[in-house]
């Protein structure tokens, strides 16, 4: 395997860390209590109307008054405070006997007053309302309320932008839950608009901060792990240290560009770093060197049903031209460069770079539409070479595939499809990273196989747990007989034909077995990942759960069962179908 190649497989990480004290993890920003803050804007009113209301009492007890035989009397103090009650808050009963024109002079005094002190008080509320600080302290409670009333695994995802968004509508199809944190203004709106199918608590606030991790739940059991895709590799770096330090063992996937800042998050080992430039050399060196091990495994991560790709054909011989403005020519023309090619460097304010005598093309500016049209002007030039752009996003999609590029750069997409392949089915990774070490011929036989029967474009993913919790005949079927793969992926309902399925990994315990053929065995508590159709996956639900399926498929007996068994079974297959894959 090419020493480039390796890097697709694992980057050195340190593995051992320093002991570290254990602390709680902090929950609660300081000075963000909606309450508190409440008490603190409305303190001076409410002294102001309890004085009025105190004055106006004391007054009104004060102040005499006559009964109906004219002798002189006072209000007592509950009567007094009874009257200003009801006179302060405009509900106004009338007199409790009738006054006389001293208490009615007092009593007048007394609306002016606790008229100022509500105006004060109504005008420092709506003012309070409208902060925002308050404002942005009860946001962030409703979010922790709504964090705390998860009760399934979930994932921080540290970012709303290109690459956010796409891992979580993936989230959401997959039925993973999972809480955002963004500190842009604006970007959370698009939740909504998203119309994801789960209500996904969101909060606009500074990620890198111990205390909003500590919010969104990285303390919670239920927390699955941690996804650090903010734009600011400072604020990437941040989220990886608090999650570490703060939270031993918690699995961890950060987007970064910089490599210093890259070496410094390795330091508290992560589960993975992704630099999308520096790996885009060697996915690209993979697609020439080695086709068939590329087409399978980017079509396999790729989240949309997209169909196969088509097969690169590589360029012997030649030089590449590599086009930028900034560090990723370098590091493209590197990666190119260890591949054993000849690489030369072009400036883009020189104008269009000569092609004549290049095998490939890299247009890497910064600028979209300037890299579109380097690509047409060398294609122009030449009509075989191989061009390969940089996109900072995918709006022109159908611009890209009506000039015919063969091979496109998008960071977020990249960091997008390597995460979810960690996350959604951890187990497809290690897939992917054996495959590239293995010769081509694995690559086209597995290939092969996929398309004939699955067709190119089924790629949905599951685990099917042979335990006695994951899939109860099988299981029982397993204790007293064998099962071969071929007959676990075999139609339920016609054994001699076979579900759109193919096994990926055989995990038999710690050990993975890869591309297990169809006559391998299983056994109980064995995990197979398998990728297909979703509607074999569906109809592998009923092998699982049905015991005269898990008969009929390995020895072709039929086993009648009865109508309340075959309604219980359909109401299974329905409950574990919704369930998230992986």
């Amino acid at each position: 395997m090419n020493n480039l190649l390796a890097f697709l497989v694992r980057r050195p990480t340190r593995h051992t860390t320093r002991a570290r004290r254990a602390v709680e993890i902090p929950d609660e920003a300081p000075s963000t209590d909606a309450i508190f803050i409440v008490i603190r804007r409305m303190r001076a009113p409410l002294i102001f109307i309890i004085t009025v209301f105190a004055i106006s009492v004391l007054g009104l007890t004060l102040v005499p008054g006559r009964d109906e035989g004219g002798h002189t009397t006072h209000l007592s103090a509950f009567e007094a405070f009874y009257f200003i009650s009801y006179t302060a808050s405009t509900i106004g009963f009338g007199e409790i006997y009738p006054f006389t024109t001293p208490q009615r002079m007092w009593v007048t005094v007394c609306i002016f007053m606790t008229v100022v002190g509500w105006a004060y008080a109504i005008g420092t509320l709506l003012s309070l309302l409208q902060s925002a600080s308050f404002q942005h302290a009860l946001a962030m409670q409703r979010f922790r309320t709504k964090v705390q009333r998860i009760r399934e695994p979930f994932l921080i995802v540290c970012g709303y932008g290109q690459a956010g968004r796409q891992v979580c509508r993936e989230l959401d199809f997959q039925g993973r839950r999972f809480v955002v944190i963004d500190r842009h203004e604006g970007r959370l709106d698009r939740i909504l608009t998203d119309e994801l199918q789960s209500e996904v608590p969101a909060l606009e606030a500074n990620a890198s901060l111990p205390a909003v991790l500590g919010m969104a739940g990285l303390a919670n059991q239920h927390c699955d792990g941690v996804l650090a895709l903010t734009d600011d590799d400072t604020d990437n770096l941040a989220i990886v240290m608090n999650a570490t330090v703060l939270r031993p063992g918690m699995s961890v996937i950060a987007r970064c560009t910089d490599a210093r800042v890259e070496e410094s998050m390795r330091d508290f080992a992560p589960n993975a770093v992704i630099n999308p430039s520096d790996r885009y050399g060697a996915y690209l060196v993979l697609a020439l060197q080695r086709p068939e091990t590329y087409r399978l495994v980017t079509w396999l991560m790729d989240p949309r049903d997209l169909p196969l790709p088509p097969r690169y054909e590589p360029k012997s011989g030649g030089t590449w031209v590599v086009t930028s403005d900034d560090d990723f020519g370098a590091e493209v023309s590197n990666d190119l460069h260890r591949a054993g090619m000849r690489v030369v460097m072009a400036d883009p304010e020189e104008g269009h770079p000569d092609v004549s005598g290049a095998s490939g093309f890299i247009a890497g500016t910064r600028n979209d539409t300037t890299n579109l049209a380097l690509a047409e002007h060398a294609k122009l030039e030449r009509k075989d070479l191989f061009v390969g752009v940089r996109q900072q996003s995918d709006a022109r999609a159908s611009i890209i595939t009506a000039l015919g590029i063969d091979s496109v750069f998008t960071p977020t997409e990249l960091v997008a499809q390597e995460s979810l392949a960690r996350v959604i089915t951890p187990l497809f990774w290690s897939f992917v990273e054996y495959a590239v070490t293995q010769p081509e011929e694995f690559a086209e036989r597995l290939l092969t196989n996929l398309t004939n029967r699955c067709g190119d474009v089924a790629k949905d993913r599951a685990i099917i747990d042979l335990s006695a919790a994951g899939s109860p005949a099988l299981h029982r079927w397993l204790l007293h007989a064998e099962l071969t793969i071929g007959q676990l992926l075999a139609n339920p309902d016609e054994r001699d034909s076979k579900l759109p399925l193919v096994a990926l990994m055989l995990i038999r315990n710690g050990e993975h077995i890869y591309a297990p053929d169809d006559t391998t065995t299983v056994t109980p508590d064995d995990q197979v990942l398998v990728v297909g159709h979703h509607w074999g996956l569906e109809a592998l639900v009923q092998t699982q759960f049905s015991d005269a399926s898990a008969e009929y498929i390995a020895t072709g007996v039929q086993v009648p069962e009865t109508w309340v068994w075959r309604r219980l079974n359909r109401s299974k297959r329905r409950s574990r179908s919704r369930q998230p894959v992986g």
